[in-house]
C-alpha cells in the first residue's frame, strides 16, 4: 500500500492582467519580465498550471494565470480559476474566533473544553490547561496524527473529535510547537457551538460575502462542478498525472476552502490594511496585531543557506519569519493535487498569493520569493534554479532512504496461522477500524474507504498493496507493514502498524463481535468460584454477565462463544468456563497475560 501522506502543512494563460496599465510605472517596470520568468517556472517544475496575484496597499497590481487547469482538454488557468488552498484555510478559521472574542463570546485564553464540552484530551491535566490560543498556535503537545483523518476519512466531525482523547501527547502543553490539523477542527466546532451555525455558513457570511469572494466555496462538489475549476495533479519523475479530488469536509476548518487568486487578493487587503476592506471593518485591528505576531516558536530559525532569511515563529493561523530584511507573514497549503501560499508583508503593504494544481509543489514559494525580490529591489537569487536542484537532490535522497529502510523479506517463512485466523475487525481509538477478510484465498483489508490486498512478507508480517476503485492492485510495496500479533492463547490479538512517524507503532486491537445470550443461558455461569482462597463472584446485571473480584471494580464481560467471555475493560483478559453439572459450570479459567489461573465453583 502506498500511503502517500498528502497532509495539510503550513507552509495560467490569463483572461485578465491588472498589471498591463502599470507598465510605465515603477512597479510595472519592476515586473516587466515576470511573465517570462514564471513561464520558466511552469516548464522547469512540470506544473499543470498556477495563478498569482500581487496586492499593493488596496490595489491589485498583478494578476495572471499560467498553464492549464485541465491538461487533457487544454483549458487554461485564469486569475478566477478555483484551486484548493489547503491549510491557508487556517487563517480564516482562526479569524472567526477573533470575531467571537470581539463580541465577548469567548476569550482566546479561555479553556477550550469550556467552549466545547464534548472535547476531551488524553488526560485531565490537558483538559484543564489547554486554551483556545493553544489550539490556534499549535502548542497542545499533540503530534499530527494525520493518518487518522486521511486514512480513516469521514464527514462526521463528532466522530473525529472523539478520537482526540486517545492521542497521547509527546510534549507538555506550550513547551513545543507541534502542527496539528485536529486543533483547527476543534476551533471550527467551537464556532459552530457559539453561533448556532455551521463553520461553512460562518466563513461565507463573515468573509466570502463582505469581501466579494464570489468564486470561493467550502464544498468539494461545488468545486468539482464549477465551470472554471482546476483538476488536481501529481508530478512524479517529471511525469504529471491527474489524481482524484479528496473530500475533507469532516476536517473542513483545517483546510477545505477553494478559491481563486482574485478572491484571495481581497482577503490580503484586509490584512494589509489592518482589518478593513472598502473602508468597512472585517476584522478587529487588535486581532490582526495578535494574529500576525509571534505566539509560539516553531524552531530556532537561524540563517541557513541565505543569511538574510531567518526567524521561524507561529502567530494565529500564520507563520512568521524575516525575509531578507522584511517582516513576512504567510501560510502554505497542501492537499491532494494542490499547493498554495498566501503571504503579506505588513510593513511594506504588500501581499502575494500563488495557487497551483500540483501536489506538494515548491512553485508557490518560488513565485512568491521571485516577485518579492523584484519589488523590494533585492539582489537576485535564482529561486527557480535552486528549487529544481533541491527537487532532484530530494528525489535521489528519498529513493535512497526508501531502499535503506525497506524491509527485506526473510525467505522460506510462512504465516503462523491459517489465513482465516487473521480476519476480523481491529480498532484503535485515535484512528479507527481496520477490517480484514478472506476472498478467494487472498487476504484483504480496508481502512475507511481504502482497500488493500495483504501480500505476505514473512512470518506474520504482510504488505498492504493498494487496490484502486477499478480493482487494480498496485504492485509497489511500502513501509507501512501490517504486523499481526498473537496473544498467549495463540489467537491473533492485534495489528501493529507504523503511522505518522510516531515513536512507537500504532496498535489496532482485535474486536470480536459479541454474541448475545438469554438470561437462561447466562444462568449456568453465575455463582461463586474459589481462586486460591480468593472468592470471585459471577452475576447477571442488565442482561450481562459481570465479574466481581474483591478489592477491584466490577467487570462487564462479553460472550465470545465456546463458553469464553472477554473482560470488556481489560485487553488480553478472558474467562473460559468448563464442565457442566446440574445445569451449572463447575470451574472457570482466568486467562491473563501473566498466565492461566483455574478456579473451582464453591459448593
Amino acid at each position: 500500500m502506498k500511503l502517500t501522506t498528502l497532509i495539510l502543512i503550513l507552509v495560467l494563460f490569463s483572461t485578465s492582467v491588472y498589471a498591463q496599465e502599470l507598465k510605465n510605472t515603477e512597479i510595472g517596470n519592476q515586473l516587466s519580465d515576470i511573465d517570462s520568468i514564471l513561464n520558466e517556472v511552469l516548464k522547469d517544475h512540470h506544473v499543470a498550471g498556477f495563478a498569482v496575484a500581487v496586492v499593493k496597499g488596496d490595489e491589485v497590481i498583478y494578476s495572471k494565470g499560467f498553464g492549464y487547469r485541465d491538461v487533457a482538454n487544454k483549458k487554461v488557468v485564469t486569475p478566477n480559476t478555483l484551486f484548493a488552498i489547503g491549510s491557508a484555510t487556517k487563517a480564516f478559521t482562526a479569524s472567526l474566533l477573533g470575531l467571537l472574542q470581539k463580541e465577548g463570546k469567548i476569550e482566546l485564553d479561555g479553556k477550550a473544553t469550556d467552549y466545547l464540552p464534548s472535547l476531551r484530551f488524553y488526560n485531565q491535566e490537558m483538559n484543564s490547561q489547554i486554551t483556545v490560543r493553544d489550539l490556534i498556535a499549535h502548542r497542545t503537545g499533540i503530534e499530527r496524527y494525520d493518518y487518522s483523518w486521511i486514512l480513516f476519512n469521514t464527514s462526521n466531525r463528532d466522530s473525529i473529535i472523539h478520537r482526540i482523547k486517545f492521542m497521547q501527547p509527546t510534549a507538555p502543553v506550550r513547551q513545543k510547537w507541534l502542527y496539528n490539523n485536529f486543533m483547527y477542527l476543534v476551533q471550527g466546532m467551537i464556532v459552530e457551538k457559539m453561533t448556532g451555525k455551521t463553520w461553512e455558513q460562518n466563513i461565507k457570511e463573515k468573509f466570502f460575502v463582505p469581501l466579494a469572494m464570489n468564486r470561493s466555496n467550502t464544498d468539494i462538489k461545488e468545486f468539482e462542478n464549477d465551470s472554471d475549476a482546476s483538476l488536481p495533479y501529481l508530478t512524479t519523475d517529471s511525469v504529471t498525472k491527474k489524481i482524484d479530488y479528496f473530500n475533507i469536509s469532516g476536517m473542513g476548518p483545517a483546510g477545505s476552502i477553494n478559491s481563486s487568486v482574485n478572491d484571495i487578493a481581497n482577503w490580503l487587503k484586509v490584512w494589509i490594511s489592518g482589518g478593513y476592506f472598502n473602508k468597512k471593518e472585517i476584522l478587529p485591528s487588535s486581532y490582526i496585531g495578535e494574529a500576525a505576531s509571534a505566539q509560539m516558536v516553531i524552531h530556532g530559525g537561524l540563517p541557513a543557506e541565505h543569511k538574510d532569511i531567518h526567524l521561524s515563529n507561529y502567530g494565529l493561523g500564520w507563520m512568521i519569519s524575516s525575509y531578507r530584511g522584511h517582516y513576512m507573514v504567510e501560510h502554505g497549503g497542501n492537499i491532494n493535487g494542490f499547493s498554495a501560499n498566501v503571504a503579506f508583508f505588513p510593513s511594506d503593504k504588500l501581499g502575494i498569493v500563488v495557487l497551483t494544481n500540483q501536489n506538494n509543489s515548491p512553485v508557490p514559494d518560488v513565485v512568491r520569493n521571485t516577485i518579492a525580490d523584484k519589488l523590494f529591489h533585492l539582489e537576485k537569487i535564482d529561486w527557480n534554479g535552486l528549487a529544481v536542484k533541491h527537487a532532484k537532490e530530494s528525489s535521489l535522497a528519498n529513493k535512497q532512504t526508501e531502499d535503506n529502510t525497506k524491509v527485506k523479506p526473510i525467505l522460506n517463512t510462512k504465516p503462523s496461522h491459517a489465513l482465516k485466523d487473521y480476519t476480523g475487525v481491529f480498532e484503535n481509538g485515535a484512528y479507527g477500524k481496520i477490517k480484514v477478510w478472506l476472498d478467494k484465498g487472498l487476504l484483504y483489508a480496508s481502512a475507511g474507504e481504502n482497500k488493500m490486498q495483504l501480500k505476505h512478507v514473512h512470518f506474520d508480517v504482510f504488505d498492504p498493496l493498494t487496490v484502486d476503485k477499478d480493482g487494480k492492485v498496485d504492485s509497489v510495496s511500502g513501509n507501512h507493514l501490517f504486523n499481526f500479533i498473537s496473544s498467549q492463547d495463540g489467537k491473533i490479538q492485534s495489528i501493529s502498524l507504523p503511522l505518522d512517524d510516531l515513536e512507537k507503532p500504532i496498535i489496532f486491537e482485535f474486536k470480536q463481535e459479541e454474541i448475545i445470550l438469554s438470561l437462561k443461558e447466562l444462568e449456568k455461569y453465575t455463582g461463586e468460584y474459589d481462586l486460591g482462597n480468593l472468592i470471585c463472584r459471577l452475576y447477571i446485571k442488565d442482561n450481562k454477565l459481570f465479574l466481581y473480584v474483591p478489592g477491584q471494580p466490577d467487570y462487564e464481560t462479553l460472550f465470545m462463544g465456546n463458553d469464553i467471555f472477554n473482560i470488556k475493560a481489560l485487553n488480553g483478559y478472558s474467562l473460559k468456563f468448563e464442565g457442566l453439572e446440574d445445569g451449572k459450570t463447575n470451574s472457570v479459567s482466568f486467562i491473563q497475560p501473566n498466565g492461566v489461573f483455574k478456579a473451582s465453583r464453591k459448593m
